[in-house]
């Protein structure tokens, strides 16, 4: 793909670890019930779309939880468990990001909200010394600072757009297949990142690094 100019990388599960299963067993525990049954990592219940485009608060969205299941389970802990999925940033996909970055224009698009940004930021730090993503990107974008999502169309032309970023020279990495289906309607060359897949294993069989 010697055409390719430009790669936008998904975040979670694909720089950082993450592991969805993990909050859906923490609230599990706290609430005697299936939280799978309004979120998983292909579908959730409208309260987490809007959270993820910042359209609530951090308040509104535990509260709103604590009312789907009929609890009133305390910050603290819900805090915890919203965060359990976040695990670790790989120093050496960092080391990816910085080597890639000298070639190719690369951005980052991720479905998140403030409460996860502040939370993998604080591991970004705690781990590598970096207080946010941005020195690894030429522009980071979080759909709940620009109140747009993933798999929605609107996003990736978004993307496209504010950096006049042709479709055909742009590689999109993502560990979502609806994400992945919705930017080849596009154009956008994209790719699945399978389950523990490196970044770099899948690219290397794409372009030169």
């Amino acid at each position: 793909m010697s055409e390719i100019k430009a790669i936008i990388f998904d975040l979670g599960g694909v720089i950082i670890n993450l592991d969805i299963p993990k909050t859906i067993s923490e609230f599990n525990k706290l609430t005697h019930a299936s939280f799978e049954t309004i979120y998983t990592q292909a579908n959730q219940v409208s309260i987490f779309d809007q959270f993820d485009k910042g359209e609530i608060s951090e308040e509104l969205f535990f509260e709103e939880l604590n009312r789907l299941f009929s609890h009133q389970l305390s910050f603290k802990d819900m805090l915890l468990a919203w965060n359990a999925m976040l695990l670790d940033f790989p120093k050496h996909r960092l080391d990816l990001l910085s080597k890639l970055k000298s070639q190719y224009r690369i951005f980052l698009l991720s479905n998140t909200n403030e409460t996860h940004v502040s939370a993998f930021e604080k591991i970004l730090f705690d781990s590598h010394g970096y207080e946010n993503l941005e020195p690894f990107f030429e522009k980071v974008y979080y759909s709940c600072r620009i109140g747009m999502r993933k798999p929605d169309e609107e996003i990736f032309n978004f993307v496209l757009s504010q950096h006049q970023l042709n479709p055909t020279e742009t590689l999109f990495i993502d560990d979502s297949i609806q994400h992945i289906q919705s930017a080849k309607r596009l154009g956008i060359k994209s790719y699945l990142l399978a389950k523990n897949q490196e970044p770099e294993e899948l690219l290397n069989r794409l372009i030169t690094i």
